[in-house]
C-alpha cells in the first residue's frame, strides 16, 4: 500500500522548487528519469469504472507494468493497492499480474474475464520528466519527493507507433509533486509539504495522472461533489470516528476545489462551503475532547467567508429573485442581472482564495493536525479515556443533546424574531449533520424519518433566512455596482431594490402566518429520536 501526498505547481516555479534548501541538501543528489507511460483499458473503460488503473511504463530502456486499485483518499493522502513488475515490452502481462494479486482482491476477478482481457487497449499516454529526491526528516522518516513535468495525451500514437490510441487528440500539461512515505509517520509528509510551501507556491493535488487521463479521454467536465455516505462501526473509538468524520468532510471540500478554481461553477462553491460547514460542525461536536488550534480555526473561517460571499450572491440572483413573478417580476429581472454580475466577481475572488498559498497552508496544517492527532498533547487522562471509548454511547448522547438544544430554541418559533429564527435554523442544521454523521450507528427506520422532518424544517427556515440575506445584499447592490453603471442606472437599481425588499418582507411575513413553518416544526417535534 503506497501512501502519498500530491501537490501541483506552475511550471515556471519548478526552478524555485529545485533550489529549495530541503531538496538542495538531499544526499544523494536528484535522479532524473525520462518516462513514457501507456495506460490500458477497455473501450468502455471498465478498469476505470472499477477504480483501477493499469499502465506499462518505459524508463531507461526497461518496461514495467503497474496496476493500482482500491484504496482511499483521506485527509489529502492517497492510499492505494499497487502491484508492479517488469515486462518484456509495451503490452501488459496479465498472467504475471494474476499471480501477484491477492485472491480476495475484486480486480483479480475482473481481469480474469475473457471479455475484459481481449478488449484491453491503450487509452492514453503520458510523457514525463521525473526528478527524484530521497529525503530523511530529523525524526528519521524517509520520504521520496518526485517532481513530474510533462504531458498527458489521448488520441496519439503509443510506444514506437505500435500502440495507437483511438479517437481525437487531446492533451493536458502535468506539473506536480508527489511526496511518498517510504518509512515513518504519515504526518511527516505534511511537514515536508509545508516546508516546500514557504518558498514555492503550491496547491493540493486532488487527482492522479490516471484520473486526469481518464477525464481527458472521456472529455468529462468538472462536477460538484456532494457529501458521501459515512459508514462508522460501533467498535470504533470516539477518536477513530472523529477522524473518519473529518476525513469525509475534507473529501467533500477537496473534491470541489478544482470546480471553485475554475471560477464559474455555482454548485461547486455551494458544496465546498457545505463541506467546510460540516467540518466546523464536527469540530464543535467533539470540542469537549479535542480543540482545533486558534490559528487553523481562523483560517477555516477566512476560507468559509470567501466561499460564503459567492454563495450568497448566487442564491440572490439564481434563487430568490428568479422565483419572483407577477408584479415583482420586472423589478426582480432588473436586479438579477446586476446580482449575477456581482456573483461573477465573488466567484473570481473565491477562485483566488482556494488557489492561494494561504489556502494550501490551511489545508496542509489541518491535515497534519489530524494525522498527528496533535490534540493528545494537551488532553487530560479523562479526555484520553473518553477518546478511546467506543463511539456508540457518544453518538447517542450527542444527538440527544443537539435535539434538546433545538427544542429549546424552537419553543417560541411562532413569535420569533429573524435573529431567533436564524438560531433555530443553525441548531437544526447542526442536529442534522450530527445525525447524518452517526447514521450508520442507528436503525435506518428511525434515521430516515427523523432526517426527513429535519430537512423539511430547514427548508422553511432556510427560505426565510434567504430573505434576510437578500435584504442585506439588495441594500448594497446599487453601491457595489457604482463603478459599472451611470448615476441614472444606479438610481434605477435603488428603486427596484427598495420595491423588492418590501415585497420580500411582505412574503416572509405572510409565510410566517400561513402555517407551513409551524406545521414543519410540529412534525419534527413528533419525530422519534434515532436509536
Amino acid at each position: 500500500m503506497e501512501i502519498e501526498l500530491k501537490l501541483s505547481l506552475a511550471p515556471e516555479d519548478a526552478p524555485r522548487l529545485r533550489a529549495h534548501p530541503l531538496l538542495a541538501q538531499s544526499a544523494p543528489g536528484p535522479l532524473v528519469l525520462q518516462m513514457h507511460d501507456i495506460y490500458v483499458d477497455t473501450p468502455d473503460l471498465q478498469l476505470c469504472r472499477h477504480q483501477a488503473g493499469l499502465r506499462v511504463r518505459q524508463v531507461d530502456g526497461r518496461w514495467v507494468q503497474t496496476l493500482k486499485a482500491g484504496g482511499t483518499v483521506s485527509g489529502g493522502l492517497h492510499s492505494r493497492h499497487e502491484w508492479e513488475g517488469e515486462v518484456p515490452g509495451p503490452q501488459p502481462d496479465l498472467a504475471a499480474l494474476d499471480s501477484a494479486i491477492g485472491r480476495k482482491q475484486p480486480i483479480r476477478t475482473l481481469l480474469r474475464q475473457d471479455a475484459i482481457r481481449d478488449a484491453l487497449r491503450p487509452v492514453f499516454t503520458t510523457r514525463i520528466e521525473r526528478t527524484v529526491w530521497q529525503l530523511r526528516t530529523p525524526q528519521g522518516d524517509e520520504i521520496e519527493c518526485v517532481l513530474d513535468q510533462g504531458v498527458i495525451e489521448s488520441g496519439v500514437d503509443g510506444a514506437d507507433g505500435a500502440n495507437g490510441v483511438d479517437g481525437e487528440g487531446y492533451s493536458v500539461a502535468v506539473s506536480e509533486i508527489e511526496l511518498e512515505l517510504k518509512q515513518g509517520q504519515a504526518a511527516s509528509l505534511f511537514d515536508v509539504a509545508l516546508a516546500l510551501l514557504q518558498e514555492v507556491p503550491l496547491q493540493l493535488g486532488h487527482m492522479s495522472k490516471a484520473e486526469r487521463g481518464y477525464r481527458l479521454v472521456a472529455q468529462q467536465p468538472l462536477r460538484a461533489v456532494k457529501a458521501q455516505p459515512l459508514a462508522l462501526d460501533g467498535a470504533m473509538s470516539v477518536e477513530q470516528a472523529f477522524l473518519a468524520i473529518a476525513g469525509n468532510c475534507l473529501e467533500q471540500v477537496s473534491g470541489n476545489q478544482d470546480g471553485v478554481a475554475a471560477g464559474a461553477d455555482v454548485e461547486s462553491v455551494h458544496q465546498m462551503r457545505v463541506g467546510l460547514r460540516r467540518l466546523r460542525s464536527a469540530l464543535g461536536m467533539f470540542k469537549s475532547l479535542l480543540v482545533l488550534p486558534d490559528a487553523l480555526k481562523s483560517e477555516l473561517d477566512w476560507l468559509g467567508g470567501a466561499l460564503g460571499e459567492a454563495r450568497d450572491w448566487d442564491v440572490l440572483a439564481g434563487n430568490t429573485l428568479a422565483q419572483l413573478d407577477g408584479e415583482a417580476q420586472a423589478d426582480a429581472a432588473a436586479l438579477a442581472q446586476a446580482a449575477h454580475a456581482q456573483a461573477r466577481l465573488k466567484h473570481v475572488e473565491a477562485a483566488q482564495a482556494v488557489t492561494s498559498a494561504r489556502c494550501t497552508a490551511c489545508m496542509l496544517g489541518l491535515q497534519r493536525w489530524l494525522q498527528a492527532r496533535a490534540w493528545r498533547d494537551s488532553c487530560s487522562a479523562r479526555q484520553v479515556r473518553r477518546l478511546d471509548a467506543h463511539v456508540s454511547p457518544f453518538a447517542h448522547a450527542t444527538v440527544r443533546k443537539d435535539q434538546r438544544r433545538l427544542m429549546k430554541r424552537g419553543k417560541r418559533l411562532l413569535h420569533a424574531s429573524p435573529q431567533q429564527r436564524h438560531q433555530v435554523r443553525i441548531a437544526a442544521k447542526k442536529t442534522r449533520y450530527a445525525t447524518e454523521f452517526f447514521a450508520s450507528l442507528f436503525a435506518t427506520r428511525t434515521v430516515q424519518p427523523y432526517v426527513g422532518r429535519l430537512s423539511a424544517l430547514q427548508d422553511e427556515l432556510g427560505w426565510l433566512n434567504d430573505v434576510q440575506v437578500a435584504d442585506r445584499l439588495l441594500l448594497q447592490l446599487p453601491d457595489v455596482q457604482a463603478d459599472q453603471a451611470d448615476q441614472f442606472a444606479q438610481d434605477g437599481l435603488r428603486l427596484h431594490a427598495a420595491f423588492i425588499r418590501g415585497y420580500l418582507a411582505a412574503r416572509a411575513q405572510a409565510q410566517g402566518k400561513d402555517g407551513r413553518m409551524h406545521k414543519a416544526w410540529r412534525r419534527f417535534k413528533a419525530a422519534r429520536l434515532p436509536a
